[in-house]
């Protein structure tokens, strides 16, 4: 089954921008890879330059609508998987699936749980699933993942941001969510404050370091370029590979141990 790495946060502190850049990564080091905007507010699609003809939101709505016509000969449950099928983005080592907004006037717990469920049928697909979530804490709380191997939370140089991922941590431990990993990223920063420091330390849990900010990431979404072109060059590329090489080793050595 394919590991699933999890991104989330307050909002604003580029949440999609690391999960496009994590996802650039794994590209280049193994694959196949699902990425799936779990935002409904979606923005991971332009950033990896893929189109995505519907959203799980709206094949819900579809399903609602229809499902008093589907054909005979096939379950109500076959057409929605088939329909779920349909949604997803193919491309060369990567697919996409994006959540969309809520079907009509109704809240989103449908659609999470028809995406928790989607996403375990497809994780034995891939290697890697990379899930970017929507701003603060609710898609914990609707346990929209399943099992997380990796929960990478992002947060911006404000006591604001690291609060956030404190109150995340709480939560996590509360609902006794499967979390296996979980790693602190800082975004769009260059030096920490000595104050934000300590607030780091007090939290349960690995700091993996800094993202600095990035004019060329400014550049290309403002022209909404995809970032799976960026070049090596680019100072977020760099630091992102050297976060991500950090928990893929030590994803490795764990399973060297556990082979041992």
């Amino acid at each position: 089954m394919g590991k699933l790495i999890a991104i989330a946060g307050k909002g604003g502190v580029g949440k999609s921008t690391f999960s496009a850049l994590a996802i650039r990564y794994l590209l280049e080091k193994r694959g196949p890879i699902l990425a799936v905007d779990a935002d409904p507010n979606s923005n991971l699609p332009t950033m990896l330059g893929l189109k995505p003809k519907e959203t799980i939101g709206q094949v819900l709505e579809d399903f609602m609508s229809a499902k008093l016509t589907i054909p005979q000969g096939i379950s109500k449950q076959q057409w929605l998987n088939l329909r779920l099928n349909q949604a997803i983005t193919e491309s060369k080592g990567l697919d996409l699936i994006v959540m969309g907004r809520p079907e009509g006037p109704g809240c989103y717990c449908s659609a999470n749980a028809v995406l928790r469920d989607f996403l375990d049928q497809l994780r034995g697909n891939y290697q890697w699933v990379v899930v970017d979530n929507e701003a603060g804490m609710e898609h914990l709380s609707r346990r929209t993942e399943g099992r997380i191997d990796q929960l990478i939370l992002i947060s911006d140089g404000t006591v604001k941001g690291i609060r956030t991922v404190g109150n995340i941590l709480e939560l996590i431990e509360e609902l006794k969510l499967e979390v296996r990993q979980r790693y602190l990223v800082i975004n769009r920063v260059e030096t920490l404050l000595p104050a934000l420091e300590d607030m780091i330390k007090e939290l349960k849990i690995e700091f993996l370091g800094l993202i600095p900010e990035d004019k060329l990431i400014m550049d290309y979404d403002l022209k909404q370029l995809s970032l799976l072109n960026l070049p090596e060059s680019s100072p977020a590329v760099q630091a992102e590979k050297e976060i991500m090489e950090r928990i893929l080793n030590k994803e490795e050595r764990k399973a060297i141990l556990r082979a041992g």
